[in-house]
């Protein structure tokens, strides 16, 4: 048996001084998405992430907290990892830069680049930047970080330095000879230049302070905490361990494929990374990528700054699968992006409410009202339409396009081509008006309905197997109520048109993306001043979007009933109604119904046609209420339905129900009747 090919790919280790913020997250979602994708593939995936926990801005951190530098560290990075699992990042390897097996791993390298000839020992005065752990060896005293822009501090003591400079033309060809070693271009032009210009010996111990690794025979110095920091990714795949197994792990793994990275420490990872594993005779690592920064009101995030965003607030509100979608879509990977709530709102309910989820619903919507809840099976190919021939041929294009992009890490851009198809379907099914074909009941009308459902169902499947290594949870909830199972063990790179299984039976249909609540900016900025004041928790009495939970409000007038323009009752505030019995009011049953499926009619500017799940069946209802509502942000809503009305035909189509709705002011504008409290679809009013 042939093994997989293996794929090692890793954030860079998040330094423990603050807390994380989305910043954080970007890193880890792409990283994250990237290691889903290689898993579908049938790559043998180790994805790692960690903490780096030493150095000097650590040790003082911790003191100005009140607390040791191990308790300190332990809590931080702890955060980190409790993020990654609510956010349900799948990392196989968590380092931290304290533990043992990383320490004996980086004392081993640091012992045989020494060995090597490539480490000496020397007087050291110049300039250090402790936010950054950076030796700055140009300027004078408070001469300005070039990372951070914070004054630097003169350091004058006895060092270790490696001889970084016996490396720049060994560096300079080695960027030459592996062109696509450094991404993007731009990247890899800077440290081309930045090595041309002149690389100095560069110290890599303290003796001013002990919160780092003792060199190993000199435990009067620690090792710098960047050299520490780097060989993470060697240590976490079994190096520097005298077990066989790790020995072995070591063997398949290195070298890593992709270090994902920030663009601040390329210099890091593309300069002395390189030369250090050079020094030691490591194997060099075959990718660095670095991306741009997330800006907040165009800054950088950062604690200094004041302007953190936490992935939890985002997360509270709109569920991990907005996140993930926003920052991989909205941001051009590689170059600086915007963040705000704002954009993030517009994003959710215009791609995923919108666009994904409404496609999602009201395909499966109407296969389990017309065809039983099995995916019918569409016409030969000699009787498909243009249109049906255009969906075919566009998903083809979708399916190499987006996995060509992805594989090259242009995640928007893959995205926006996913889409086109996801937009292409949904305007495919208003002009073929699935719900008028319907009517007619003679086998040519029931192929052409099978063919237009299939169709509009198979481009739902190719979409929601690429996009899955992007949005899992929900893609996962799609591939489920299609009747699929293991989203997983689908590759995308085989993934090809006509493969959705013909009888198969659907699953429970509920929406995916409910619509945002309007008051959801409003909702995370709260949150994130409250958080940043060292305040209130999550708001827990109101679920995310993507859970389904939707609230409304008390109403008395109903819509979509015998003609556009009637209501079951449309009074005056000072008219008195003639009474009626019990017994009167009991005929008439009043439904929770959930809107499965809207959209308008042609050719009528007040009416929308709903498909609403009211518990035993969907039920088409006709309403006059185009004009106060957008017929996308009803998917997934609760309303009240009047159950045994008469059906009546509007413009061809059958209306089976009236939805309930009060009458504001003198235009008579519907306001919708939905609940304040979570009611089961199907629960009757009495």
């Amino acid at each position: 048996m042939t093994p997989r090919q293996k794929f090692y790919i890793t954030t860079p280790i998040y330094y423990v001084n603050a807390r994380p913020h989305i910043g954080h997250a970007y890193t880890t979602i792409a990283c994250d998405a990237i290691a889903r994708q290689k898993r579908m593939a049938g790559f043998d995936t180790y994805f790692l992430t960690g903490t780096d926990e030493h150095g000097q801005k650590i040790e003082r951190s911790a003191s100005a907290a009140g607390k040791s530098p191990k308790q300190f560290v332990d809590e931080v990075s702890a955060e980190f990892r409790a993020l990654w699992d609510k956010m349900g990042i799948k990392y196989d390897g968590f380092i931290r830069t304290t533990d043992a097996h990383h320490e004996r791993g980086v004392q081993e390298m640091f012992a045989k680049i020494r060995d090597n000839g490539f480490i000496y020992k020397a007087k050291y005065t110049g300039q250090y930047c402790i936010a950054d752990e950076l030796y700055v060896n140009e300027g004078g005293p408070g001469t300005p970080c070039p990372i951070c822009g914070n004054p630097t501090e003169t350091v004058s003591e006895e060092n270790y330095f490696f001889k970084l400079s016996s490396f720049q033309d060994k560096l300079l060809k080695l960027y030459a000879d592996q062109p696509e070693l450094i991404r993007p271009e731009g990247r890899r032009n800077e440290v081309v230049s930045f090595v041309k210009s002149g690389l100095r010996d560069q110290s890599i111990s303290r003796a001013s302070f002990k919160w780092g690794i003792p060199v190993p025979g000199d435990p009067a110095h620690v090792i710098y905490v960047w050299m520490d920091a780097l060989i993470n990714y060697c240590t976490a795949v079994g190096y520097g361990s005298k077990e066989k197994r790790d020995h072995e792990m070591f063997a398949k793994y290195w070298p890593a494929d992709l270090h994902m990275i920030g663009k601040e420490i390329v210099r890091f990872h593309c300069v002395y990374w390189p030369a250090f594993l050079m020094a030691a005779g490591v194997e060099l690592p075959k990718g660095i990528v670095a991306h741009g920064w997330l800006l907040f009101e165009e800054s950088k995030m950062s604690k200094t700054r004041g302007n953190i965003v936490r992935a939890e607030t985002i997360i509270d509100v709109m569920g991990n699968d907005a996140l993930r979608y926003f920052l991989l879509r909205e941001i051009v990977f590689g170059q600086d992006g915007s963040f705000s709530f704002d954009a993030l709102v517009q994003r959710y309910d215009s791609d995923l409410a919108n666009g994904l989820g409404n496609l999602s619903s009201r395909t499966l919507t109407m296969i389990q009202r017309y065809f039983q809840g099995k995916v019918p099976y569409p016409s030969a190919a000699a009787g498909r339409t243009a249109a049906d021939k255009d969906i075919a041929a566009l998903a083809d294009k979708v399916i190499k396009n987006y996995n060509q992009l992805f594989s090259e890490y242009h995640f928007s851009r893959a995205l926006e081509a996913a889409w086109s198809l996801v937009g292409a379907v949904n305007k495919y099914i208003v002009e073929q008006e699935p719900w008028v074909v319907a009517d007619k009941t003679d086998e040519e009308g029931r192929s052409r309905l099978a063919t237009i459902l299939y169709t509009a169902a198979e481009a739902l499947r190719v979409v929601t197997a690429l996009v899955h290594p992007v949005i899992p949870d929900s893609t996962r909830k799609i591939w489920a109520q299609l009747g699929l199972a293991k989203i997983e063990q689908i590759n995308p790179q085989t993934l090809k048109w006509g493969d959705l299984a013909l009888g198969a039976t659907l699953g429970t249909i509920e929406p995916v993306f409910p619509r945002s609540e309007k008051n959801a900016v409003e909702r995370m900025q709260q949150m994130e001043q409250d958080r940043a004041a060292g305040g209130a928790k999550p708001d827990a009495t109101q679920e995310p979007a993507g859970t389904g939970a939707v609230a409304g409000q008390p109403a008395t007038q109903a819509a979509g009933g015998p003609a556009p323009n009637t209501s079951a009752a449309s009074l005056s505030p000072t008219a008195k109604p003639a009474p009626i019995s019990i017994d009167d009011f009991a005929k008439v049953e009043l439904r929770v119904g959930q809107v499965k499926v809207a959209e308008k009619v042609k050719g009528a500017d007040k009416l929308l046609r709903l498909e609403v799940d009211i518990g035993t069946e969907v039920r088409q209802v006709v309403a006059g209420i185009a004009l106060a509502y957008e017929p996308e942000k009803l998917i997934g809503r609760k309303v009240v339905i009047v159950a045994n009305l008469a059906p009546r035909k509007l413009r061809g189509l059958e209306s089976n129900g009236m939805i309930v709705a009060a009458s504001i002011g003198e235009q008579g504008s519907p306001v919708l009747a939905g609940f304040l409290e979570d009611v089961p679809v199907g629960a009757r009013l009495k």
